[in-house]
Formats: structure tokens, C-alpha cells, sequence
């Protein structure tokens, strides 16, 4: 890892084992892009690389030279206005009413590690040597401004983490109307776009088409990162698949409204950009103010999407995740929100907690219902304090009984909501978000509080701060049930209006910092009516998220496969519900249901008391497995192998950092009749060890050899065929629709005619 600053050619490089990224100063005093992808040696000048010839309709800003035109080279950070047509990445509003800014290199400082982000959640360094930094300073001197253009590379991952600042340093305020995290300009267009979009129960699915020229974007205009769109975005080649080929994979470290905009121009180059949502955004700066973007993280790889995957999975799990949590295996639970949604008493939780022990389920999980007047979704948010007709002894009383049983306890919040049916507010009406003299939506019965305002995160503070101080709470579930609409914040004055959208995120960050720093051993879950704020920003303070509100096992194989594309499996929060499902109503079995659900953070949202002996031995089995193997299935290393989005069966694994231990999960949607003989190729296993092969879930019966060295596994594949394959009969395993398969393989030091596996 090094960062290079070849002076007399005015060429930064900025390089690893994996990936190089050359910057250059322009002849005109910007900052250009000459160079990204794969590493490459470094020499004193690579400024053959900046290619110039007159082109018609072209803007030039010197005098006499036809060839230097600001909108045909690749720019670092563009500006509108003075020769380049296409989107800017930044745009300042000025006293004049001009956006017009000429942002000038003028110096650079090389840094050890990574300074961190004020404010903002962002990756980190542990050391001096695992990463290092470039700031590029530009200066606009007629305005003051001074922009700062941060990139980290990391020793061990082919990323760059970017970020920008601005510093107003002039005499006189100026409004910032568009700053972006990162622009990339790219010298082609043949690149197919990523997006990973949906709505509520189908989050996160992938969809790819083909670059053309103008814009493609997605974004989120509704004060979350949304259920409709991430906040990721792949370009890869056409040719690229998940095992070869050019990926780049952006990732905005931010949970408000962004923006993902790739703009091919005439001449077939294509401009990336991505940040917070330039509409409704508007930020004074007044002066000796500063500005921090988020940050965005972009990967680079040549050897296919499931190696860009293992790089934000690995760079995320050791460089953003934080605290006590980080490396530690996730505790089973169980939630009681499917199981009696607001129909409880405390003697019907503490059953279920008992059933649950039963089983080796280690954490008990109160969700929605526990406090104020909370019969119902139409009162009590806000009000966080025990419902002591339901909860006698309280939430202290509630988690003793609890621990007594030898279970730990955990508690659902919605911290940012208020019903009007609350103490809260009838005390404070004036503490959401509306617009005075309008009329205010709502969702779900409920409001947005204003997090903008410091006193009103002050007392959201206070009141769960108190609660958990006085009780032995281990997890928190914090939901958050509906978008901002009326983004207006009485306290703050007109020509601030804009920056509304941006404070309430600072707000949300600035209430989860202190919590998880007064509480360290607390385990946080952030949820969004599932997965509306599933994004890198909360991954910096809660280690996982609730992937999606829709538990059905089938929609699950989507919704997780495409949540892997960037999040960590140790990220994504799973659990086995009822049969029929309750969004779906479809019946699948048991052994699914767990099979999907293993590969992440893994529970239980039903009621034990109405299941079967028979189901709850199964469910002994499942939570055994799981103790045994969670250390490999949330931090081993993902492949994925089939995907949901493109037939009817679907396939992925993870294998031990060392080779030598991997699970295979293995789904059909539909069962077929008199199909083919089946084979599923493998990935990551050492070609010369051999691995003993266990069928564990839900048979213990595999229709192949009991072992097979790696190369066979990769290449000729395993075997999956079971009574699908031919006429339907005995001797076989049996297959229905909605099936699965755990495939459990271990190295041998030599051949094993037994498995003991």
C-alpha cells in the first residue's frame, strides 16, 4: 500500500496489491482522473494518459488552444458552467446569485491511517499500516471556499474510501446545493448498472441493465435510504459474472436521501456520482463554517462480483463494524412480535421464554406493545416507560425473570416516532416535523419526531438512557416505521430549511453514538419496517439489521442473496416465523424455513406453545447446528452460486478462512417431475484437500460419494439429485416443493472410508 506523489508531472498514485488510482493536476489547475482498476506499476509520469483534440462545440479555457476543453476530460470533482455540460459534483450557491466555482489544486497532505469523520458514521483504521490517506486541497478564491477531497486505500482490500469537505473561508455566507461523496469519470460506457430495489417484503432485489447514453440513476427523496432503493450500485462489464470480470461496486456510507447517478455523454465516457439527494437539499455555509460529505466506498475487482462481495464483507466486518460485538458470534433469539403482536401479558411471555430455553434459544426479545398506553399502533409511542398492567414489575422485573430463567433480554424501541395518542405529545405537539399552517401526513398513526433539534434527541436520550441504566437489557431492536413527509423544523429559520433532511440523519447518529457509548455490551439491531434503512451508515453503530419484515423463507432467498451483493452475512438479521407465513400465507417446511435463515444472524418469531413435540425436537436440532457452525456461517466467506433472480433453483456457501470447513445451502422453489440429474459446482475450497460430505439438513443421507478432493467439487460439482430426478421412488430422498439442503464438508488428512462428520 502506497500513495505517490510524483512532482514534477503533478501525479498522484494511489495503489495496492489489488488496484491502482492515478490523479493528475490539469493544465488548467483542476484536479483530473487519469487512471482506475487494476494495479499497475507505478512510474514518474503517466500524464500520456490525459488525452486532448479539438472537438466541435467545444469550450476551451485558454485562449488560442483548441484541444484543453474542461467537458472532455475526466474530472475529480466537476464543476457546471465553465466548459463541461455534464452533472456537477458540487454546486455553490453564491451572494451573486452565481454557481459558478473554479475550485484549484493548491496543496496535498499524505496521512498515516484514517482520520475519522465528525459526525458522520465511516470506515476506520486500526493502524498506522493497514490504510493511509490522501487530502487534495482546492481553493476557489473569489468565493473563499476550500474544498478537501479525502481518499483512503486499505492495505488488504481493493477500495478507496472518498469524502469531501468544504470550508467556507470567505467574508460573506454561500449556500451549498449539491455536494457529492464521490464523481468517477469513466472512460467508456460498456458497463451493465446494479441496482438493488423494491418496496416493503421485497426488499433489495437485483436488477441489471445496460448503460446507455443520458442518465440512469435511483434514489431516495424520503428521509431514509428506503425500501425502494439502496444505496449500492455495481458496473460491471457485460461479460462479468460472479466468478471473472470488472466490477465496481459503490457503496454510500449514509442512511438519508442519496443519490446514484451514472451520466453517459456523447462521446461514450460515463460520469458516476453519488451523495446525499441534491433535491430539497440547500445547506448555508456561513463563514469559517465547515461541510462533511458522507463518505462513499468504492471497490474494484477483475476477478468477478462474488470477490467485490468478499471485499465490502470483509473491509465492513473489520473497518466499519464496531465495538464488542464486532467479532463475536450472534446470540439465538427469539422475538414474541409473531408470535402475539400487541396480544400479551407478561405470564404468556415468560412461557414462551421458558419453551424457548427448552430449545437452546439464548435471548428473549420484547418487541412492540411494552409500554405507555401501547395496546394498539394508533397509541404510546413515545412514551418509554412500562405498561405496568402488562408488565407488573416492569421492564427491570421483566429481564430478572428472564435471566432467572437463564435467558438474556432484549427490547424493541421506535425512538424517532411519536403517536398524537401520547404523553409526549400532548406535552410537546410542537416536537415533529410539520409545516406550519399544513396539514400533516402520517404512517402508521404515527409522526416524525424532529431530530434536527438537539433538545428533542436530548430527551429520547434521557428517557432510554434511564431505562437501560436501571435494567439488564443485552439487545435492542430499533425500528423506525415510516418516511418523513412535512420536512419542515419550526426552530430552525427559512434559509435553512434544506438542511432539514440532513440533520435529522445527524440526529439519528448523534442518538445512536451516545447510547452504544454508555451501553458497550449492548448488541443493537437497527430495523426500518424491515429493511427501509438497511445501508453501510447504521452498520457503523448497530453490527446487524432486520433484513425485511417478510419472513417467508422463499421471498428470503432474494431478499438475503441481494442483500450479500454488499453487506456482510454477520449483518443480516434472519428468523424462522410460523407456517402458514403471515405476509405470504404460504406453508413451507421447518427445514427451510432454518436453512435460509441460518446464513446470517438467526432466530425465532413464533409462538412455541402452539407447535408440536415433534417441531420442537426439530427446533433442538436447528439451534444445536447453529451453535456448532455460526462462527463459519456469519464470518466465513460468502459465494454465492445460483441465483433466485434466474431460475428455480438457488445456491451459495462459506467456507473457514482456512479452507478447510464449508457449509453449501442449497434451495428449489418448485420440485420438478422426472428432471434431470443435478451437480452444483462449488467455490473457495483448496483444489488438492479432501472433504468428507454430510447431507445434515434436513436427512442425513447424501447420494454421492461420502468425500471428494476440492478440484472434483469445483469442477465436476456436487451432487444434488434427489427423487426429482427420474420416476418418483423409494430409495432416494424424497422432495417436495419449497425444498432444501445442508451440505456440511470437512477436510480429512486422508481418505475416510466413514463419515464421521
Amino acid at each position: 500500500m502506497e500513495i505517490v506523489f510524483h512532482k514534477e508531472s503533478k501525479i498522484f498514485h494511489l495503489f495496492n496489491q489489488s488496484i491502482s488510482y492515478i490523479i493528475a493536476v490539469l493544465p488548467d489547475g483542476h484536479i483530473g482522473q487519469l487512471y482506475f482498476g487494476g494495479r499497475i506499476h507505478d512510474r514518474a509520469d503517466f500524464s500520456y494518459l490525459l488525452e486532448l483534440a479539438p472537438r466541435d462545440m467545444a469550450s476551451y479555457p485558454f485562449t488560442g488552444d483548441r484541444t484543453f476543453s474542461r467537458g472532455h476530460v475526466k474530472q475529480e470533482y466537476a464543476v457546471y458552467g465553465s466548459g463541461d455540460y455534464r452533472y456537477p459534483a458540487v454546486s455553490v450557491l453564491q451572494e451573486n446569485g452565481s454557481r459558478l466555482s473554479d475550485f484549484c489544486y493548491e496543496s496535498y497532505e499524505i496521512i498515516s491511517g484514517k482520520p475519522e469523520l465528525r459526525g458522520l458514521p465511516a470506515t476506520y483504521s486500526e493502524s498506522d499500516s493497514d490504510a493511509e490517506t490522501l487530502v487534495l486541497k482546492l481553493y476557489d478564491t473569489l468565493t473563499g471556499v476550500r474544498v478537501f477531497l479525502s481518499y483512503t486505500i486499505f492495505s488488504q482490500f481493493g477500495a478507496l474510501a472518498r469524502s469531501v469537505r468544504l470550508v467556507n473561508e470567505g467574508s460573506v455566507s454561500v449556500y451549498i446545493e449539491r455536494a457529492m461523496s464521490v464523481c468517477l469519470d469513466l472512460p467508456d460506457h460498456d458497463y451493465d448498472w446494479i441496482q438493488f430495489s423494491g418496496a416493503w417484503a421485497r426488499e433489495r432485489t437485483a436488477y441489471t441493465r445496460k448503460l446507455e447514453f443520458g442518465i440512469q440513476a435511483v434514489n431516495s427523496t424520503r428521509g431514509h435510504s428506503s425500501h425502494e432503493h439502496n444505496p449500492f450500485i455495481i458496473l460491471k462489464r457485460p461479460v462479468t459474472d460472479e466468478f471473472h470480470g470488472e466490477a465496481i461496486g459503490f457503496s454510500l456510507v449514509y442512511s438519508g436521501n442519496f443519490l446514484a447517478q451514472a451520466e453517459v455523454e456523447s462521446h461514450g465516457t460515463t460520469r458516476f456520482l453519488m451523495g446525499i439527494e441534491p433535491f430539497n437539499f440547500q445547506w448555508k455555509l456561513e463563514p469559517g463554517e465547515e461541510f462533511q460529505t458522507p463518505e462513499c466506498v468504492v471497490v474494484y475487482t477483475s476477478e468477478g462480483l462474488n470477490k467485490m462481495s468478499q471485499s465490502f464483507h470483509r473491509l465492513y466486518q473489520t473497518h466499519l463494524i464496531r465495538g464488542y460485538w464486532r467479532d463475536r458470534p450472534r446470540p439465538i433469539l427469539i422475538n414474541n412480535w409473531e408470535a402475539t403482536y400487541f396480544d400479551f401479558t407478561e405470564e404468556k411471555l415468560l412461557r414462551i421464554a421458558g419453551k424457548a430455553k427448552e430449545c437452546g434459544i439464548e435471548l428473549f426479545v420484547l418487541d412492540d406493545g411494552w409500554f405507555g398506553s401501547r395496546c394498539s399502533s394508533r397509541s404510546g409511542l413515545g412514551d418509554w416507560y412500562a405498561n405496568r398492567e402488562r408488565l407488573p414489575d416492569g421492564i427491570k422485573g421483566l429481564a430478572e425473570k428472564m435471566e432467572n430463567l437463564g435467558m438474556r433480554f432484549g427490547l424493541w424501541f421506535e425512538p424517532e416516532m411519536v403517536n398524537e395518542d401520547s404523553e409526549l405529545y400532548r406535552a410537546h405537539p410542537d416536537w415533529i416535523l410539520h409545516t406550519p399552517g399544513r396539514s400533516c401526513c402520517h404512517g402508521r398513526y404515527q409522526y416524525v419526531l424532529d431530530f434536527a433539534r438537539p433538545e428533542v434527541v436530548d430527551y429520547i436520550y434521557d428517557r432510554m438512557y434511564q431505562l437501560l441504566k436501571d435494567s439488564h437489557i443485552s439487545y435492542i431492536k430499533w425500528d423506525m416505521n415510516r418516511s418523513i413527509t412535512e420536512c419542515y423544523s419550526i426552530e430552525f429559520p427559512p434559509d435553512r430549511q434544506g438542511e432539514i433532511f440532513h440533520r435529522y440523519i445527524l440526529g439519528v447518529y448523534n442518538l445512536y453514538e451516545r447510547l452504544i457509548s454508555a451501553f458497550p455490551h449492548i448488541l443493537f439491531e437497527s430495523c426500518a419496517s424491515g429493511g427501509a434503512r438497511f445501508d453501510a451508515g447504521l452498520l457503523y453503530y448497530a453490527p446487524q439489521g432486520w433484513a425485511s419484515d417478510n419472513t417467508d423463507a422463499v421471498c428470503r432467498l432474494g431478499i438475503q442473496y441481494g442483500t450479500s451483493y454488499c453487506y456482510p452475512i454477520s449483518s443480516i438479521g434472519n428468523h424462522v416465523s410460523a407456517s402458514p407465513n403471515h405476509q405470504l400465507g404460504r406453508s413451507t417446511p421447518l427445514w427451510t424455513r432454518a436453512n435460509v435463515a441460518y446464513f446470517g444472524t438467526f432466530g425465532y418469531e413464533l409462538d412455541l406453545e402452539k407447535i408440536s413435540e415433534e417441531e420442537k425436537e426439530i427446533i433442538r436440532k436447528q439451534v444445536a447446528f447453529m451453535k456448532k457452525h455460526r462462527s463459519l456461517l456469519q464470518f466465513g466467506l460468502f459465494y454465492r452460486l445460483k441465483s433466485p433472480f434466474e431460475g428455480n433453483v438457488t445456491a451459495w456457501m462459506t467456507v473457514s478462512d482456512d479452507g478447510r470447513e464449508a457449509l453449501v445451502g442449497w434451495y428449489r422453489v418448485l420440485n420438478e417431475a422426472n428432471g434431470p440429474f443435478t451437480r452444483l459446482r462449488l467455490a473457495g475450497l483448496n483444489a488438492e484437500q479432501y472433504y468428507e460430505i454430510c447431507d445434515v439438513m434436513p436427512s442425513d443421507s447424501y447420494f454421492g460419494p461420502s468425500g471428494q478432493y476440492g478440484d472434483e467439487l469445483m469442477n465436476m460439482g456436487l451432487i444434488t439429485s434427489d427423487s426429482s430426478c427420474g420416476q418418483f421412488s423409494d430409495g432416494r430422498r424424497q422432495s417436495c416443493d419449497f425444498d432444501s439442503r445442508i451440505f456440511y464438508l470437512k477436510a480429512c488428512p486422508e481418505r475416510m472410508k466413514d463419515s464421521t462428520c
